[in-house]
């Protein structure tokens, strides 16, 4: 038997008992103060914004403040109270609460109440964060543009009141899961940025050009071709139209782009058809950014796109988008940039002249198979941690409702 079995069994053995917040407790509206109101320093307050983007469960100091001179013209919060958001753009937003452990008052926004009861306040808090509180509370939210909830209706929401011994062994408990769960995190997040660091070091190291390397120019590696000068009307389905927006990293991200229609094909790609071995790139806004081209269906480049078709005697296809992407062409992109009254570009007609510098073909085939296969383990990574994380957070709120379900009474 757990510590809060024993005690819900010596003191409330037939159940807890479930009370509208009104009932229990006090709501009090905060009052009106401005983002123009507040300073570096002065009356610590918290703006209903910052309950759901700065603030946990609890808190014991503020990260904003308000001009002294408004003291007599604010509401406050005392230690103890819970800080409710009254306004949010969404539904999971309103609602959303911190519990004021501060030593002194803290002057609260109007579009937040103050929640003042005999229960725990991080209890409260922690509460208010259960799919059960949700599930009620979405009941009084006004669906506007801006979701609202009002004093009156958060009033009729309901809460279980444990014995007050119950309710600090819960808050005991999930104060210990919650500083778990954050250093998971943490930890995750920490391995997803040393592998991308390591992947920039490696990507950095064997594209930097060696003593076998040779220079050349952009033209006798590769045919240089521009895109069409305006947009297609988009489809829902159809050949793809590939963008600037398409381009992440070496890759062509398919989810980022559009389609055209088949009739619109033969206009489109008039000036040239991207071909399986193409590097893909921006030459207008976005500049540096390229991806390779591997898939043998039809496509079309859409407007400030460009193509390089590699001459395959001379250059490994995938090796000229990586090429492309290593630190030496890179610096070159920067410094040939023409900047212009709004964005900058590549003067895509002299591109060919542009020096490069390449190894031999059997050396560019292993920093290709060297480079993919970090590529890929950085996406696997970068996929399966978020999902990790994701996961871990469904565990975490899992055993919190959990943790937060009781047996009520029956009166």
């Amino acid at each position: 038997m757990s510590e809060i079995d024993r005690l819900l069994a010596g003191h409330c053995p037939d159940g807890v008992e479930v009370m509208r917040l009104g009932e229990i407790g006090t709501l009090v509206r905060g009052r009106r103060f401005t983002k123009a109101d507040m300073v570096e320093a002065g009356i610590p307050c918290i703006h209903y914004g910052e309950i759901y983007t700065e603030y946990g469960v609890s808190a014991r100091t503020t990260v904003s403040y308000v001009r002294e001179d408004l003291h007599n013209q604010l509401r406050y919060a005392q230690p103890g109270d819970v800080i409710v958001a009254g306004v949010g753009e969404t539904v999971e937003d309103v609602g959303k609460a911190v519990a004021w452990l501060g030593e002194g008052e803290v002057a609260i926004h109007d579009d937040s109440f103050l929640f003042r009861s005999e229960l725990d306040p991080t209890y409260v808090s922690y509460y208010f964060r259960t799919s059960a509180f949700h599930a009620e509370k979405k009941r009084h939210v006004a669906r506007a543009k801006m979701k609202r909830l009002s004093s009156g209706g958060l009033s009729r929401v309901t809460i279980p009141v444990p014995p007050f011994e119950v309710q600090r062994e819960i808050v005991r408990i999930l104060d210990k899961m919650t500083e778990l769960h954050a250093e998971l995190q943490a930890e995750l997040q920490a391995e997803l940025q040393a592998r991308a660091v390591q992947n920039a070091f490696y990507w950095n190291y064997l594209l930097t050009p060696g003593d076998d390397w040779r220079r050349t120019a952009i033209g006798v590696i590769a045919d240089v071709f521009d895109g069409p000068h305006a947009t297609p009307r988009k489809t829902d389905d159809g050949p793809w139209y590939l963008s600037i927006s398409s381009l992440r990293n070496g890759r062509v991200m398919l989810e980022e782009s559009a389609h055209l229609s088949v009739e619109q094909l033969g206009a489109w790609t008039r000036r040239v058809a991207p071909q399986p071995g193409d590097t893909l790139f921006s030459y207008e806004t976005r500049l540096g950014q390229a991806a390779y081209w591997d898939r043998d269906e039809p496509a079309a480049l859409g407007r400030r796109m460009g193509l390089l078709r590699p001459k395959e005697s001379e250059v490994f296809p995938r090796f000229l988008t990586l090429a492309y992407l290593g630190p030496e062409f890179q610096a070159l992109i920067r410094k040939k940039a023409v900047r212009g009254a709004t964005v900058e570009r590549i003067p895509i007609a002299d591109m060919a002249s542009w020096p490069i510098s390449i190894p031999p073909i059997d050396k560019q085939k292993r920093i290709v198979s060297i480079l993919d296969k970090f590529d890929d383990l950085l996406t696997d990574i970068s996929t399966g941690l978020p999902a990790e994380i994701e996961a871990r957070r469904k565990q975490y709120e899992y055993y919190r409702d959990k943790l937060l379900t009781f047996e009520e009474r029956v009166a």
